[in-house]
């Protein structure tokens, strides 16, 4: 059996060290793999790329906000000072600048998510497919409602 283009040597399998698994022997010819040079910023290169890697990366926004609310509820069930503790280290400027920059992310996620749904749920009403429209606008009003009434319940008692 020989490879084509290459030396008709034939390729053999034989017994490893202590007779354990064969070891095949392959010709000295192996095939070299084409794996161009390609920068680390590759995806800097176009804004679809840019928008890929950067909802990718919201994904560590999503376990900040989650690690953040389970720090909150550890506070809340450890009593008053504790909770007035974790107030207190959230207050500090960097806390805030991170949980904006969370927050701007966690936009991205919600926004970026919306927008899939229609791609990835094809319904079908009479056999013509339901437009996007009619898919992800719904998500975006029951967003838009129960952030209002999250809203509406936090200043009212404040």
């Amino acid at each position: 059996m020989s490879s084509p283009g290459h030396a008709s040597t034939p390729t053999q399998i034989s017994s490893g060290p202590l007779d354990s698994a064969p070891v095949p022997d392959y010709t000295e010819f192996h095939p070299r793999w084409y794996r161009p040079q390609v920068s680390t910023y590759w995806w800097l290169g176009k804004w679809a790329y840019v928008k890929f890697i950067l909802r990718e990366l919201s994904s560590v926004a999503v376990a900040w906000t989650v690690a953040i609310i389970l720090l909150q509820v550890r506070a809340l069930i450890r009593g008053p000072e504790a909770y007035l503790r974790f107030e207190h280290r959230l207050s500090a400027p960097w806390m805030i600048a991170l949980n904006v920059i969370a927050f701007a992310f966690l936009l991205l996620h919600s926004i970026t998510w919306f927008n899939l749904a229609p791609k990835a749920m094809v319904v079908r009403v009479g056999g013509k497919r339901l437009p996007a429209v009619l898919i992800s606008g719904p998500q975006y009003v029951a967003w838009i409602v129960i952030s209002a009434i999250v809203f509406v319940i936090i200043l009212s008692r404040g």
